[in-house]
């Protein structure tokens, strides 16, 4: 047998919680090597500095962001950077023949004016925006199979759509009565310094932010359950910061168009709905699911219920953050892109407790 190629990998923007996940991930890929590390503010540190816990493994030290030499050096690059920065430089990478998975969220949106109004930013690269995948495995294996170009899902959305998409693509509930309540740790706002992340205010507390439709990723969820239910549709979406690390649970609630339709009924078709997708568990009726069993995994557990008295569903979805709603997400992607199994190289089971 001959000597195993690796695909050679280059991350910009690996110095936050997303890229160091990306970094991590990449040393116990058998089929990927980490070729290139680049940023901006650490350019000249070694790695190891940053994130001395993986030093003895990754003794690469941070480079400029040298498109010409990035392509040069990776055939895939994610980009790990915040929002409006990845639009300057995916076209160039893809122009020099790389395969780009975006972390943000400058290609998520099939609509530009979508997410200048969002995300209060003006750019022109319509062209290149149409060729970005939204990197659901679940939802659109087939395109990321043929894709260049990923615009990888938000955390909130991930967990969120794998609860919902099954009642939306089936026409099961009443799209407009969605009503998504998720809970996700700090870690899911960086790692930059920020008053209401400090331990002080996150400790023993639970907190509702971007309320009343005011958060970003309200567009995107309906962006997707729009293409699933065949037409446009409204959401409400709250999120809350619990005191925890990483993880988020989100519970979906609709009204169901049949009310005839029992808890076992919905559990069949979930697991019909999601046969092909191995990082999707649906769980026993009357199990719902903590998010500490998805820490350190690509998993997302899903627990389905229904009240009589009101005629609703209720789905329980939980993921971690960072893994398979982020960095852990986007390897499955790119597992997909190269035609190996999507499971390649990643955690499938959390250490507990």
């Amino acid at each position: 047998m001959g000597e195993l190629v690796r695909v050679p990998v280059g991350i910009v923007g690996a110095s936050g919680y997303g890229g160091v996940q990306l970094v991590r991930l990449l040393q116990d890929h058998p089929l990927l090597e980490l070729a290139y590390i680049a940023g901006d503010s650490t350019v000249g540190q070694d790695f190891g500095t940053l994130y001395p816990y993986i030093a003895h493994a990754v003794t690469q030290r941070i480079e400029a962001v040298d498109v010409d030499e990035i392509a040069a050096r990776a055939k895939v690059v994610f980009l790990s950077l915040p929002n409006g920065i990845a639009c300057n430089l995916a076209p160039q990478l893809l122009a020099q023949g790389c395969q780009v998975l975006d972390l943000s969220a400058d290609y998520r949106f099939k609509d530009l004016e979508v997410y200048k109004t969002w995300y209060n930013t003006d750019r022109s690269d319509d062209e290149t925006n149409q060729q970005a995948v939204y990197g659901l495995p679940e939802l659109y294996r087939d395109r990321i199979a043929n894709a260049s170009l990923i615009g990888c899902p938000g955390c909130y959305p991930t967990a969120s759509l794998l609860a919902l998409a099954p009642l939306m693509k089936q026409g099961l509930i009443v799209p407009e009565t969605a009503i998504i309540d998720a809970k996700s740790g700090t870690s899911g706002g960086g790692r930059q310094a920020k008053v209401g992340m400090l331990a002080a205010e996150t400790d023993s507390a639970i907190a509702p932010y971007g309320v009343g439709g005011r958060h970003r990723h309200t567009p995107e969820i309906e962006q997707i359950c729009g293409d699933l239910a065949g037409r446009d549709v409204p959401i409400q979406f709250t999120p809350h910061l619990v005191p925890m690390v990483r993880g988020i649970l989100a519970t979906v609630y609709a009204n169901l168009r049949d009310p005839g339709l029992v808890r076992e009924d919905l559990i069949t078709i979930y697991k019909a709905f999601y046969r092909n997708a191995p990082w999707v568990k649906i769980l026993p009726p009357g199990v719902y699911p903590q998010t500490k069993w998805a820490a350190g995994t690509n998993l997302c557990y899903i627990s389905i219920e229904v009240d009589p008295r009101t005629d609703r569903v209720i789905v329980m979805s939980v993921i971690d953050n960072l893994l398979k709603g982020q960095a852990g997400q986007a390897i499955q992607c790119l597992n997909i892109m190269q035609g190996w199994d999507e499971m390649l190289g990643l955690p499938k089971l959390a250490f507990y407790p």
